[in-house]
């Protein structure tokens, strides 16, 4: 298993709602959710880091 980092992270309260709301849909935990979103937005690990 890889290391994990906690962070302290402050969100309006809509983008929140939005995120619980997605979280719920796709059968996710709220971090799950946020983890999975941000890994999709920002590609593979060891991509190119090169904008499309």
């Amino acid at each position: 298993m890889e290391p994990e980092k906690r962070i302290s992270l402050r969100l309006p309260a809509d983008l929140h709602e939005r995120l619980v709301e997605k979280a719920r849909t796709d059968r996710r935990s709220l971090n799950s959710e946020i983890v999975h979103l941000l890994e999709a937005a920002l590609g593979p690990v060891g991509g190119d880091n090169q904008s499309p």
